[in-house]
């Protein structure tokens, strides 16, 4: 299939010169997907303190990270349309506005309801963010330039969501929950700034709302806001057991589908689902959702285990996790130089090597595992993310037509934040069932009628005697500690089989790459399939 994003309208021709107020624009995109991603899980760190302030349950403030999530993911691929009519500058301008103003509400949230309607007003406004800075790159640079914007979009995804429990963490320890979400004013205003120097003003075109397809809108936020409910709440109320879980699943099947339905039979949808039909976009949204599984199950899983076995601080799991980030920075030039050189699907099979090897070397935890330990793994995670999201990139924007890039932009980075939903749910399902399974397994060795066990309660209630506490008591406390360390350890070794589940799955996937054709980013004029 030839590219045609040399004609598409509106974009520099190939070889021609970028000017530093089309940069600005760009970066001011970047900012933007940078801040909306860091968004998703800049609570996660500080979860503790929002709940305590605002009075509510673990199981209740859940919601706060579900509302975002559900309404990122419904505006994504309504961003095509809404471009197309306000206008990228005007929308940009507007929707960063609305979510720093919902931001601000969210710092101020007197109760759980209030926060949860702001957090999803929040990712309503902030999920338009992400698909547009993609957009900027495709329709703003050169083709020889835009492996460049492509390795500062790859940055944000991969970046932001191993930075987002660390930045949470640090803010949250000095300044108080409230500062997680007044701190995005900064990024928003540069954002703001850059759009406004950046673009050029466009007619609006508000007669596409009238014209568009309304019944398919409604069945796409329908099915995709009732899967995300699914997946997020599914593992809190035993899935299928729970008539909540059981009626969003229904929902979603039939939205889902309705909105395939409506999409083709309409001669102009508001996104196009037929470019899944195109075998380099599918290899690539499929991918982009698996690499979201792991992006956004490897931040789950270990800051929760930092938490929870080695009892970190929301700034000791934050040193932890920068590591993940860092080294991306000085890597991401280096990739964006070589995807141009090299088959993206070698430097794609790198980059999923490296990150699924990374998992597995997690996948061999103990109760003292810490940072010293953690930090090789760490490392090699962050090599090989860049060259993973960067091509990706490359694969699905390969051979896309100029009217299609924004729907292409929207549905790769849908595909995403669901993998990232799933990811989240399978994990958080495997780590409560792989823990009640290991937990048998070494009830039944840690038994009463085992010698060790009686030599070691012996020996523990003997230790809590001498401290002056009564013999029934001191054997009961001696009983209580065998189970903390039964617990214990079952819980590290679910966290290990979670990490050895995400770490198969992605060496797995990179058998799938290699149904797409092979690619590399435009140098010069050069096309971007060969």
């Amino acid at each position: 299939m030839t590219s045609t994003t040399n004609t598409m309208p509106g974009a520099p021709l190939a070889g021609a010169k970028v000017s530093a107020r089309t940069w600005i624009a760009v970066a001011a995109g970047m900012m933007g997907a940078f801040m909306a991603v860091l968004d998703i899980q800049i609570t996660n760190s500080s979860l503790r303190d929002i709940l305590g302030t605002l009075s509510a349950t673990q199981e209740e403030g859940s919601w706060i990270s579900t509302a975002y999530l559900v309404a990122e993911i419904i505006v994504i691929p309504l961003t095509a349309l809404l471009s197309r009519v306000f206008g990228v500058r005007a929308y940009m301008i507007g929707t960063t506005a609305l979510f720093l103003l919902f931001s601000t509400l969210c710092g101020t949230a007197w109760n759980l309801p209030s926060m949860i309607v702001f957090r999803m007003l929040q990712g309503f406004t902030g999920g338009a963010l992400i698909p547009m800075a993609m957009t900027l790159v495709m329709t703003k640079l050169p083709p020889s330039k835009r492996s460049s914007g492509m390795a500062l979009f790859g940055l944000t995804a991969t970046l932001a969501p191993a930075m987002g429990p660390t930045f949470g963490g640090y803010l949250s320890e000095l300044y108080g929950w409230p500062s997680i979400f007044y701190i995005n004013w900064v990024p928003g205003a540069l954002l703001i700034a850059g759009m406004i120097y950046g673009l050029d003003r466009e007619a609006m075109q508000l007669k596409q709302l009238w014209k568009a397809d309304w019944l398919g809108i409604g069945l796409m936020a329908m099915g995709l806001g009732s899967l995300t409910i699914f997946l997020e709440e599914g593992n809190s109320k035993d899935w299928f057991d729970s008539s909540f879980i059981i009626t969003f699943a229904g929902m979603a099947i039939v939205g889902l589908l309705g909105w395939v339905v409506t999409s083709a039979t309409r001669a102009e949808p508001f996104v196009n689902l037929a470019l899944y039909g195109k075998r380099n976009f599918l290899v690539a949204t499929v991918l982009s959702a698996v690499t979201g599984m792991g992006l956004y199950g490897s931040s789950f899983l270990l800051p929760l285990f930092l938490g929870q076995i080695a009892a970190y601080s929301p700034m000791q799991i934050g040193e932890v996790i920068m590591w993940v980030g860092l080294p991306q920075l000085f890597i991401m030039p280096f990739a964006a130089a070589l995807s141009s050189k090299v088959d993206n699907r070698i430097l794609c099979s790198v980059g999923l090597g490296l990150f699924g090897a990374s998992c597995l070397m997690n996948a061999f935890m103990d109760a003292g595992t810490g940072y010293d330990q953690l930090l090789v793994s760490q490392i090699v995670r962050s090599l090989g993310q860049p060259f993973i999201m960067l091509t990706l990139s490359n694969f699905a924007m390969q051979g896309i037509a100029p009217r299609d890039m924004a729907s292409a932009s929207s549905l790769f980075n849908m595909t995403r934040n669901l993998g990232g939903s799933i990811g989240i749910a399978l994990l958080a399902t495997a780590l409560s069932t792989r823990e009640h399974f290991h937990s048998a397994l070494l009830g039944e060795s840690v038994s009463m009628y085992a010698g060790p066990t009686r030599e070691r309660i012996d020996q523990l209630t003997q230790s809590f005697i001498g401290k002056g506490i009564d013999p029934v008591s001191a054997g009961n406390q001696a009983l209580a500690a065998i189970d903390n360390v039964v617990r214990r350890e079952a819980f590290v070794m679910a966290y290990n089989d979670g990490f050895l589940i995400v770490g198969l799955i992605l060496i797995a996937c990179i058998a799938i790459l290699w149904f797409a054709d092979k690619v590399k980013a435009p140098s010069g004029g050069g096309a971007g399939a060969h």
